[in-house]
């Protein structure tokens, strides 16, 4: 284990990073202004690979270097699906496929407007329920980091999952990251218990919504300046306005966004922290970790669905 200039732990770059999280088939509908209720609204539609966990993975694949795995739950109808969308981007997947409920949905209404703003109607079907008995210590040998999706602090199986992975990783003295996923249910489940069930982690990338909402500050520099009185490392993703970077109580960096023009803006989050994991295992500091994942997001937000382009 290394450290890197702003004193953040930095595993081995030659370790793996293991992702946990939610794996989920997308149903993209994109329509142009407001949808017309009780009657028709013209729609292009596609299903495409999705969940936050996964699509970090795949993010953070594509950057190169280390290896990434995933280890997430699915229904038993599109598991073999999921496992070569994975697998043709680079990620080595570990599904567990679940015997009663299906894959998870998300469907992602997106306006195509000039800000392609989404809005997301959400069954999390079978990628919440991981649960004690999916995981393994074994699943750290080689791991240099860990990264939980914030969506499996939202129900009790993934919660206890989360428990027994961080308590994993720190006996082994591995690094672990949290994205928060989702104000929405960050509401539901109360700030103050998700700051205590993410206790110990090393790396918080919120969105500027989420941090503002964790700590109830209306500045966005304020609120990641305040939660890293909590976490070691916050970068506060800013969308169009690139990504803060805060430790010990204080903003030290300000990293510019990438020029994009977007399509749709599922997954821009997702794609910056798999860019910004990645850079890291590849020894980069956390400013040119997020100027990584700040590209990241630029590409993303000119692509429909939140999983980056295949590999040639």
């Amino acid at each position: 284990m290394t450290t890197d200039r702003t004193g953040t732990a930095a595993a081995d770059p030659a370790g793996a990073l293991l992702v946990v999280g939610d794996v989920i088939t997308d149903i993209v509908a994109q329509h142009r202004g407001p949808l017309a209720a009780g009657t028709d609204t013209v729609a292009a539609i596609r299903t495409v690979p999705g969940g936050a966990g996964a699509n970090v993975a795949c993010w953070a694949a594509r950057e190169g270097g280390a290896e990434v795995r995933l280890l997430g739950r699915v229904g038993a109808e599109a598991a073999a699906w999921h496992e070569r969308e994975l697998s043709a981007c680079g990620v080595r997947p570990r599904l567990v496929v679940d015997p009663e409920a299906p894959t998870g949905t998300v469907i992602c209404l997106v306006d195509t407007g000039e800000a392609a703003e989404r809005t997301f109607l959400t069954d999390s079907g079978a990628s919440l329920r991981l649960e004690p008995d999916d995981w393994s210590d074994a699943l750290l040998d080689g791991v240099a980091r860990l990264h939980l999706s914030g969506y499996l602090l939202f129900s009790e199986p993934s919660r206890a999952l989360v428990a027994v992975a961080l308590e994993s990783a720190h006996a082994r003295g591995v690094p672990v990251s949290v994205d928060p996923a989702s104000a929405g249910f960050l509401r539901k489940l109360g700030v103050d218990r998700f700051l205590s069930l993410v206790e110990g982690v090393d790396v918080l990338l919120p969105s500027r919504d989420e941090a503002c909402l964790l700590t109830g500050l209306p500045d966005a520099a304020d609120a990641a300046a305040k939660l890293s009185r909590h976490v070691p490392l916050v970068v506060a993703k800013q969308g169009a306005e690139g990504a803060l970077i805060a430790r010990s109580g204080a903003v030290y960096a300000q990293v510019p966004a990438v020029a994009a023009t977007p399509r749709d803006t599922t997954g821009a989050g997702d794609a910056f922290t798999g860019a910004f994991l990645a850079a890291l295992l590849a020894g980069a500091g956390p400013e040119d970790a997020a100027a990584a994942g700040c590209r990241a997001g630029a590409l993303a937000v000119e692509r429909v669905g939140g999983r980056p382009p295949l590999p040639d």
